[in-house]
């Protein structure tokens, strides 16, 4: 038992090394052969497609039932001596190389080096920060009824896929590599964040990929002078800098007011901001009628308007009597995310 146990591990270690194509053509050669030999040997209850089918998996794979076997001694000779051993071995190299791809696609997830630029509509983060990239995620599935984009993580630290039940993952020595780019499919995004470790990578990687993507790039700075320069150049581009020294000063002068910054920007507690875009076909409305239509209809409560996705145009709280047209994006404070189709338009 011990030898044949060495044997079908030596055979399997060898057939592990052949092509798909080998052990394929290898297995039908051997249930063929087998086929063949049975009926040499007059086993005519066994040769139909179906029962042949059976009786030769169940010996190869050892289960066995016993409800079908060869009737006569040579029959038997040739399923112990070769029916059994060689299914055994060659089955055991199809199993073998079918648990080494998946072994090996999932190491290829886990390590970054697989290939995404198939995927569409999805969130590409550049950048890794041990604990702010963590938040991040938990943000962003924290909006439950969020659109339902899958998240890629593009990072060139040497660790494995640090949320592995949350986000794809792409790794490289170059965050900036056109190559790696293509990778993380941000061709086809709907949303990208870019963070990354000095706001001179930052600059760099979006001022690579601005001219690769038609989706909403989003990029934070330490310093101001960088978000004036990104915007010069790429206006369409939503930078944000370091505002803790303006939540410093306002905590200061109104006490609690950090804690109301921090739930309205937050998805994991409370009421949070949201935002979402006008009809094409909307006739226009005034904001106090929207604010008034919002509350009682959606328990939300409006906070301004913009012509723009990057909000550099934003009117909050404007006047009652301002327009609300088509195309422009709301700013809303809500317990939910309110999807545009569920909002009766038609009402206001």
């Amino acid at each position: 038992m011990d030898f044949l146990k060495l044997t079908v591990r030596f055979f399997h270690h060898q057939f592990l090394k052949l092509s798909w194509l080998a052990v394929l053509l290898l297995l039908f050669g051997h249930f063929v052969l087998s086929w063949s030999l049975m009926w040499l040997a007059g086993e005519t209850a066994l040769l139909s497609p179906a029962q042949w089918l059976y009786f030769y998996v169940t010996t190869s794979t050892t289960v066995g039932y016993g409800d079908l076997s060869p009737g006569s001694e040579l029959g038997r000779v040739l399923a112990s001596l070769f029916i059994l051993p060689g299914g055994v071995m060659v089955l055991a190299a199809v199993f073998g190389k079918l648990s080494s791809f998946f072994i090996t696609v999932w190491r290829r997830g886990m390590q970054g080096s697989g290939d995404f630029s198939a995927l569409e509509n999805h969130v590409v983060i550049f950048g890794w920060h041990r604990h702010r990239t963590e938040k991040m995620v938990d943000l962003i599935f924290g909006d439950t009824r969020r659109d339902n984009r899958k998240v890629l993580l593009c990072i060139s630290e040497e660790i494995d896929n640090p949320f592995p039940d949350k986000v794809l993952f792409v790794r490289g020595e170059n965050l900036n590599d056109p190559a790696l780019i293509q990778r993380t499919g941000v061709e086809r995004a709907g949303r990208v964040i870019v963070f990354r470790d000095s706001d001179d990578q930052t600059l760099a990687t979006c001022l690579t990929i601005v001219t690769k993507t038609k989706a909403h790039i989003v990029a934070w700075f330490e310093n101001d002078q960088m978000v004036n320069l990104l915007r010069s150049h790429c206006p369409q581009i939503e930078c944000h800098s370091n505002i803790s020294m303006e939540l410093l000063v306002r905590s200061a002068q109104d006490p609690g007011s950090s804690r109301i910054q921090q739930q309205l920007l937050s998805t994991l507690v409370g009421p949070t901001q949201y935002s979402v875009r006008v009809p094409e076909n909307f006739p226009g409305t005034t904001f106090g009628r929207l604010l008034e239509f919002f509350k009682t209809s959606h328990e939300a409560i409006a906070l301004g308007v913009a012509d723009s996705a990057t909000g550099n145009d934003l009117r909050l709280n404007p006047a009652s009597n301002d327009n609300v047209e088509a195309g422009q994006v709301i700013y809303y404070m809500s317990a939910q995310r309110i999807h545009r189709d569920e909002i009766r338009w038609d009402k206001l």
